[in-house]
């Protein structure tokens, strides 16, 4: 053992067994803190979601338009979440640019990260920098060069070019994830495959896509997340319409409906039940792959 080694060995000997048992002790209260300040705000969100604001005015219960205090417990809200036709069609709207943008991006992010990886070809460190682009360029400087781009055109800006705005930044996310799926991935499963007789396109949905899946069910479900979140960008390239994000933007000036709790809820209870998912295929299918092997 070198000296250096033998010195710390030393010096962890050295420290009192109780200096190490606070620091465990501040260790867990550190993580403690950074899950309480990750969760408390969907907690209030689902809580919300379950109350009537108002106030007891002279004896009667007056009803509040803002959510922003407990009145009491109901229902009322889970009753009737379309309750505002405005509030509902901008949800809609929001499902319709996310699920088109998912496909859109999961398709071209996934052939982009599998010729990166799979292939050697001019300007390919130049295509990786520019893949890189989008997740560090603020989402303003990215809105208004598309707002720009579309203003020159002359398209006018609505569903189409929410769309385009939101593949812009989710391929980038796509390609980057399934990148990481397929880094150590065995090109010789391909050949053997072909060797045998299977066409690029049967080789491809037979081996290489049920191996790179779970990089690619991954990326697709933070894609939807983003595109569903998004503001900035939407807002600069929507036009008249009105996404969810912007329709809750619009609707604090005059209301806060505890129906935004509702629709938040449910997108949480959505996000938990496929991550859900995908952790029991997952695991089952490792102990299938372990029980082959």
């Amino acid at each position: 053992m070198s000296a250096p080694a033998v010195a710390v060995v030393g010096e962890r000997r050295m420290m009192p067994r109780w200096v190490r048992a606070v620091g465990h002790r501040l260790l867990g209260v550190w993580a403690a803190i950074a899950l309480l300040y990750l969760f408390v705000p969907i907690v209030v969100i689902v809580v919300f979601s379950f109350n009537e604001p108002g106030s007891v005015i002279k004896g009667k219960w007056k009803t509040a338009a803002y959510n922003y205090q407990w009145g009491r417990f109901s229902l009322d809200a889970w009753k009737h979440p379309f309750k505002d036709p405005g509030l509902r069609d901008a949800f809609v709207l929001s499902l319709k640019v996310a699920l088109l943008a998912v496909v859109i991006s999961t398709i071209l992010g996934t052939m982009m990260a599998l010729s990166l990886v799979k292939y050697r070809f001019t300007g390919k460190g130049l295509v990786n920098t520019l893949l890189v682009l989008p997740l560090t360029m603020p989402e303003v400087v990215m809105g208004f060069s598309l707002l720009t781009l579309f203003v020159a055109f002359n398209w006018s800006r609505g569903f189409v070019t929410i769309v385009i705005a939101h593949v812009m930044f989710c391929v980038s996310y796509v390609a980057t994830t399934v990148k990481a799926r397929i880094r150590g991935f065995d090109w010789r499963l391909e050949e053997a495959a072909q060797d045998l007789g299977a066409t690029p396109w049967r080789t491809f949905r037979k081996v290489t896509l049920p191996i790179i899946a779970p990089g690619v069910l991954a990326a697709s479900l933070l894609t939807f997340a983003l595109s569903l979140d998004d503001f900035i960008i939407t807002l600069l390239n929507a036009g008249k319409e009105q996404t969810f994000p912007i329709k809750i933007w619009n609707t604090k000036r005059s209301s806060i409906p505890p129906q935004i709790n509702v629709f938040g809820t449910m997108i949480l209870l959505a996000s938990v039940t496929l991550a859900g998912i995908g952790m029991f295929v997952g695991r089952r299918r490792e102990r299938a792959l372990a029980a082959a092997s």
